[in-house]
């Protein structure tokens, strides 16, 4: 049987999707009842780290630890990628040694690569063109809060980041409509041809026109991290699309608000907003551990 990656959300079914995230809520319920579960006991999971952060780390090592399995954290100072040893070696030899690899790093191709070369599971934890990983988490909160999200109406607020890309390829495997509101020079990245395809989707430089009735509204930071020398000319082109109360009142009196953290109070979205009722963060951040846990269950069980 081939060996499956989790490179996006698009290397899995609707159905499988849906079934993660169906997983993720029992395995919640069953962390909150204190149940022993240790379905990956002798497992390892090796985490390869060239963008730091708190909660991939974290809830990846929380979740092999609850299951019984071990994690090992290597950053580029820990490895010979850190000293030019190419990927393919590198996925060559830790796939001999641990059970499934997940990776955090710039270039989405480094994933690409390190899976074509993987015997085992690669997970991809972070590039500069996807977050799948969050998704899980935010699908999950979804469903958890509101039901289901399948003809509901999501509002991206903000860059054409990794995040907002992970939105469209959920839009098109959740079904759900998609409103993303850039400024003109940070849309993201689609192809015409593709563009064409996305009937759910629509692009605007108008927050109140992609927040109007919305059922929930997303954002994220201005500048993502390696775009810190950008910050000062992003800010000047976001400055009008905070997530704000004002903005907030556009969407559906019970919307949701969330953000994959870090947040910048009082730049992409206010502490009234985040801190408020409609906010969710907190639940869709703690969800990371749940919707990676069922994950990691089903690549390695």
């Amino acid at each position: 049987m081939a060996v499956r990656h989790f490179l996006s959300l698009k290397d899995f079914t609707p159905a499988e999707l849906r079934f993660l995230i169906t997983r993720a809520h029992e395995l919640k319920a069953t962390r909150r009842e204190g149940t022993d579960y240790r379905p990956l006991q002798g497992k390892v999971l090796a985490m390869l780290f060239e963008k730091s952060s708190t909660r991939t780390r974290v809830s990846f090592e929380a979740a092999m630890s609850h299951f019984g399995g071990n994690a090992i954290f290597l950053s580029p100072r820990d490895t010979q990628l850190g000293r030019g040893e190419p990927i393919e070696d590198t996925a060559r030899v830790l796939s001999r040694m641990v059970d499934a690899i997940m990776v955090r790093t710039y270039e989405h191709e480094k994933v690409e690569r390190l899976a074509a070369y993987s015997s085992v599971p690669v997970i991809n934890a972070l590039t500069d063109r996807l977050h799948p990983c969050q998704l899980l988490a935010d699908m999950q909160t979804f469903f958890e809060m509101r039901g289901e999200i399948k003809d509901k109406i999501v509002a991206w607020i903000g860059d054409g980041n990794n995040m907002c890309q992970s939105y469209i390829n959920a839009m098109e495997q959740f079904e759900f409509h998609l409103r993303i509101a850039s400024p003109e020079n940070y849309r993201p990245n689609i192809d015409t041809e593709r563009l064409k395809s996305l009937h759910r989707l629509s692009l605007t430089t108008d927050p109140r026109e992609a927040a109007d009735n919305a059922d929930l509204v997303v954002t994220d930071v201005w500048a993502s991290m390696g775009q810190e020398t950008e910050q000062k000319e992003r800010y000047e082109s976001f400055r009008s699309f905070q997530v704000n109360e004002k903005l907030m009142r556009h969407a559906k009196p019970d919307a949701l608000f969330m953000h994959c953290l870090p947040a910048h109070r009082g730049e992409e979205v206010t502490a009234e907003v985040l801190e408020g009722k409609q906010s969710v963060v907190w639940e869709e951040a703690g969800n990371r551990l749940h919707s990676q846990k069922a994950l990691l269950e089903m690549l390695l069980t």
